[in-house]
C-alpha cells in the first residue's frame, strides 16, 4: 500500500496529498529503507534512457563518430529543447551524418518556455529535433548505423538495438529478462515495468560501476556516467532537479514521467527510487531532498541546493504565500 508522501495546505487546511512509494537499496541490491512497497511495479519512462544509451557507448559509437561528452550527455536527456541542447543535437546530427526527419519521436516544440516564446515570436515550426527525447533517439539511430542494423526500424522492440538494450537493463537490475515487461513510451520506443527496487539496483550499478561483473558493460556505465556529471545541464535544462543533483559527482540521477525518479549515490553506495503515484513531477525536489537529510547526506552544498530550489512555501501568481508544501514520510528499516 503506498504512503502519503508530500501534503499541500492552503490557509492551514490540508488541499492534497501525494502518495507513493520509495526504496534504497545497498551496494549488493538488498533493500534496506524503505516506504511503501520496494517492489512496486513502475514504468522506468526517461529514467530508462542512461541505460538506453549503455549498448551503444559500450559498443564504440563515441570513438566511431568523435562525440564529446556533451553528445553523450544529451543521449541521456529529456531536454527542454534550450539552445545549448539544439546546438548539441544538430552537432550530434552533423558527425552522424542522419537525418533528423528519420527520428521516430513526434516534431514538437521546445519544453522550455523561454525557447517556446521566442521560436514561436520569430516564425519558427515544430521540429523532431526540439523533442525532449530527441537525443536518446539519435544515439540508438548512431548504434544502428555503425552496426548496420535497419535505421526505419530502430524503434521496433525486436530490432537489434531494442533487444540489447532489455537484456543491459535487466542485467543492471538483477532481474531476468522475461520479468521486465514492455510497452510502448510516449515517444515510440519500448518502454519497461519493473520493480522499484530493481530499478534501484541498475542506479546503485550505474553509480558505482565496480559492481556490474561484464567490464565493458562497467566502462560504458562510467562513461555515460561521467558525461551526465559534466555536463547536467544537457541531461534536463536550467533549473531542473535531474541538473541541480547532477551538478554533485557524487549523485547521478535521471527522473521519467508519471512521477518516476532514481539516482545513486556513490560514495555512500546506495541506490533510490521513488514513485509518486498520482504522476505528479514537482515534488520530485522536495522527496529527493528529504531522503538525502534523512541518510545523513554530507555534501551541503546539495542539500543547500536543493533547498533554495525547491521552496516549501505555496505562493499565487501575485507572489504571496498562500500555503505551504511538505514531506510526511519517513524512511523505514527493512
Amino acid at each position: 500500500m503506498e504512503n502519503i508522501l508530500v501534503e499541500e495546505s492552503r490557509g492551514g487546511m490540508l488541499e492534497c496529498t501525494h502518495r507513493g512509494h520509495i526504496c534504497i537499496v545497498d551496494e549488493k541490491g538488498r533493500v534496506i529503507k524503505a516506504v511503501g512497497d520496494p517492489d512496486f511495479g513502475v514504468f522506468t519512462r526517461s529514467a530508462a534512457k542512461p541505460f538506453q544509451a549503455i549498448p551503444g557507448i559500450r559498443a564504440g559509437i563515441a570513438e566511431e563518430f568523435g562525440l564529446s561528452y556533451d553528445e553523450i550527455a544529451i543521449m541521456t536527456a529529456s531536454h527542454r529543447g534550450e539552445q545549448m541542447h539544439i546546438e548539441t543535437l544538430e552537432s550530434l546530427l552533423r558527425k552522424t551524418g542522419l537525418d533528423e526527419n528519420a527520428l521516430f519521436c513526434a516534431p514538437s516544440l521546445p519544453l522550455d518556455a523561454a525557447a517556446k516564446k521566442r521560436l514561436l515570436r520569430s516564425g519558427g515550426e515544430r521540429r523532431r529535433l526540439y523533442h525532449n527525447c530527441s537525443g536518446k533517439h539519435l544515439g540508438l539511430m548512431a548504434y544502428s548505423k555503425m552496426r548496420g542494423y535497419p535505421l526505419d526500424s530502430y524503434s521496433d522492440p525486436d530490432h537489434p538495438v531494442q533487444r540489447e538494450i532489455w537484456e543491459t537493463l535487466a542485467s543492471l537490475a538483477g532481474l531476468p529478462l522475461p520479468s521486465i515487461r514492455r510497452a510502448v513510451d510516449g515517444c515510440g520506443l519500448p518502454v519497461f515495468h519493473l520493480p522499484l527496487s530493481a530499478l534501484a539496483n541498475a542506479y546503485l550499478k550505474l553509480a558505482c560501476p565496480d559492481r556490474i561483473e561484464d567490464r565493458a558493460t562497467a566502462a560504458a556505465a562510467a562513461t555515460v556516467g561521467k558525461a551526465m556529471n559534466r555536463h547536467p545541464e544537457m541531461v534536463s535544462g536550467t533549473g531542473r532537479i535531474d541538473t541541480l543533483l547532477l551538478q554533485d559527482p557524487n549523485l547521478v540521477a535521471k527522473g521519467g514521467f508519471k512521477g518516476v525518479y532514481a539516482f545513486g549515490l556513490r560514495k555512500e553506495r546506495l541506490g533510490v527510487a521513488f514513485k509518486i503515484m498520482d504522476g505528479s513531477e514537482e515534488e520530485w525536489g522536495l522527496i529527493a531532498l528529504t531522503i538525502l537529510e534523512q541518510l545523513g547526506y554530507d555534501n551541503k552544498d546539495t542539500v543547500e541546493r536543493l533547498r533554495t530550489a525547491f521552496s516549501t512555501e505555496i505562493r499565487n501568481d501575485e507572489g504571496m504565500k498562500v500555503g505551504t508544501t511538505q514531506t510526511v514520510f519517513r524512511l523505514g528499516d527493512v
